[in-house]
């Protein structure tokens, strides 16, 4: 590890111990503890997991006993996801010591799941980052102490439930507990007669008053405008960035090595790309003074790129997508056709995941990048499968993907990388990243 001195207190540069290893996954989507099941082939992944100075992944999940909860779910149109206690342990022992809780199922149990979560992931010596008492608690820097450095965790989420953004203290309205959030304005290109179309539906609506310009409609909270084809973008709120790049330059100031988490769906599940605002605010973290970008939440694989010597992860997917024993509310069963009198949870699950169709989802990759002389000298993709051919007792949990699979996973990868600059191998069944001596050697001063 380099000596600093006082001098050096605005450097972005990395600054771990030899060998320093990080290890990336995607959403963790969990209702039971996985490393008890022998036979689930778990083992394996969890060898890998352990094996990383700081190993992180997206917590999806809120965790408290249902039997002695005083909260209450929230109306969010989607499932209330939550697991037993013993999952804050179950992820200790998986190797976890780094998690990002700022996603749209954070406020899945309101405030006070969000609350009951915290206390169990302390427990459990689990560092976190995202939600807070107030927003300058949910967006600050939390820090991981280890052997070959400090690594400080900056989490925020692109997309969220209306209420669940923290807020800070305002003249006499005090602050709102929630979690650190990166509003975006939504706005989508369409041609002239669809938006015409468009126009006629916006004034068919119960008290619809239009104060829009004429090649233009908003609709849904999205503005529509002429364009020669259908066309999403989406403009991050000027406001969050600043404080987001705040946080994350003075999370550097006090870390050896930090990272930045986003949790956002857009453009939508359906998209292997990300949206067109991600780059290049993934770019400018890392000139802030970010070492890894993070990004999760569309439930499949996007593409890397590597940046200045810094590995930006688009997306890793689902690491865990294990919907055993839900707990679904009875608007969750009338949304999809069902008596929850009648039905259970298992009956709602084949209705609710045909969403989720294609193995696409139970598809993922555990990302592990070595650092030598402050350098990504060596970034490695094992890919892994979550068992969307088994029955639901045993699927959702990631275990090594075999040879046909891996290489489909791999190859998958490859073509979503290679816009990005990105040349990816793959050795027996493993991803292996180029890193250029232009991007191995550069450094951030």
């Amino acid at each position: 590890m380099q000596e600093s001195t006082f001098d050096d207190i605005g450097s972005t540069a990395t600054n771990v111990g030899e060998g320093f290893t990080l290890v990336a996954v995607g959403d963790l989507m969990m209702r039971r503890p996985a490393t008890k099941n022998q036979q689930s082939g778990f083992g394996d992944v969890v060898e890998i997991l352990r094996s990383a100075d700081a190993t992180f992944g997206n917590l999806e999940t809120n965790i408290f006993d249902t039997r002695t909860f005083k909260g209450s779910p929230q109306v969010n149109g989607d499932s209330y996801h939550v697991g037993p206690p013993e999952l804050g342990d179950d992820l200790k022992r998986m190797g976890f010591n780094l998690l990002s809780f700022a996603n749209n199922h954070t406020f899945d149990w309101g405030v006070e799941g969000m609350r009951e979560t915290s206390r169990v992931l302390d427990e459990s010596g689990i560092v976190y980052a995202g939600v807070g008492e107030n927003l300058a608690q949910a967006g600050a820097a939390r820090y991981l102490e280890t052997a070959r450095g400090r690594v400080a965790l900056v989490s925020f989420a692109a997309t969220f439930t209306p209420m669940s953004r923290a807020c800070d203290p305002a003249g006499e309205a005090p602050g709102r507990a929630g979690l650190a959030t990166l509003r975006l304005a939504h706005s989508i290109e369409v041609p002239r007669e669809m938006l015409e179309s468009l126009k006629q539906i916006r004034d068919a609506l119960p008290n619809s008053v239009s104060h829009e310009a004429e090649n233009r409609v908003v609709l849904s909270g999205a503005t529509f405008k002429i364009g020669d084809k259908v066309t999403n973008s989406f403009e991050p709120n000027s406001s969050d960035v600043n404080d987001i790049l705040r946080n994350v330059r003075q999370g550097k100031q006090f870390a050896d090595f930090l990272i930045v988490s986003n949790h956002g769906h857009e453009p939508g599940e359906w998209s292997q790309e990300p949206p067109d605002y991600e780059q290049s605010l993934a770019r400018r973290l890392i000139d802030t003074g970010a070492d890894a970008y993070v990004g999760h939440g569309p439930h499949q694989l996007r593409g890397i790129e590597i940046y200045k010597g810094r590995p930006i992860f688009y997306s890793l997917g689902n690491f865990f997508f294990d919907n055993l024993q839900m707990v679904e509310g009875a608007d969750y069963f009338a949304e999809h056709g069902k008596d929850p009198r009648v039905d259970t949870v298992a009956d709602l699950l084949v209705e609710a995941m045909k969403e989720f169709p294609s193995t696409l989802f139970y598809q993922s990759i555990v990302a592990v990048s070595r650092y030598d002389d402050n350098r990504l000298v060596e970034l490695r993709l094992f890919p892994v499968e979550l068992g969307y051919s088994e029955r639901l007792a045993n699927r959702g949990v990631p275990r090594v993907a075999p040879a046909p699979s891996a290489n489909a996973i791999l190859q998958r990868v490859q073509k979503l990388s290679k816009p990005f600059g990105t040349e990816i191998t793959i050795e027996n069944g493993v991803g292996l990243v180029k890193l250029t001596s232009s991007s191995t050697l550069q450094r951030l001063r």
